[in-house]
């Protein structure tokens, strides 16, 4: 009796690997990017993105007159001021510099946030779609080939064109 169990035991173990090795793992790929720049959104969020910045710049530009404005009669007046009055004038453009620089690089990282936070419901939806795609095909894993330098792959494989009729893009 327990020689036929081990048997069975034994039987049963290899019926079971036999089944983890026939066992394939399915890869997919899709261009993220081409799906995105695809979509009609892109070029409302792109205008908004736009939009928004222009802000940034047009007070850049105004910061950017008052200092050229500045260095331009410092530059006029400064032979005949006294040292501590050319220090302090050079200290002042610095300072606007730096001012400056520190908007300009705070107006890019709110762009940039707000830019992600306007393509965020896109991407989903673009995830959304190839998610499907990927489940309808049986892949188990897609790789996005815009973040990611596939040297060889098969063009069976690319889900790029079902994912753009799931979200109805031609």
């Amino acid at each position: 009796m327990k020689r036929a169990f081990k048997a069975v035991l034994v039987l049963v173990c290899i019926i079971f690997a036999g089944n983890i090795a026939k066992a394939q793992v399915k890869i997919g790929y899709v261009n993220i990017s081409v799906l995105v720049q695809a979509m009609p959104d892109t070029k409302n969020i792109q205008e908004q993105v736009n939009a928004y910045s222009k802000q940034f710049l047009d007070q850049l530009t105004t910061m950017n007159t008052d200092f050229q404005a500045k260095a331009k009669t410092y530059e006029s007046k400064k032979a005949t001021m006294t040292d501590a009055a050319r220090t302090a004038a050079e200290g002042e453009l610095s300072d606007m510099q730096k001012r400056m620089q520190e908007y300009s690089n705070n107006s890019q990282q709110q762009v940039e946030a707000k830019s992600n936070e306007l393509a965020k419901p896109l991407f989903e939806k673009v995830r959304a779609a190839v998610a499907v795609v990927a489940k309808e095909k049986g892949y188990n894993y897609v790789i996005n080939t815009a973040t990611t330098d596939l040297v060889v792959s098969p063009p069976g494989d690319d889900i790029t064109a079902e994912a753009k009729a799931k979200l109805g893009i031609k």
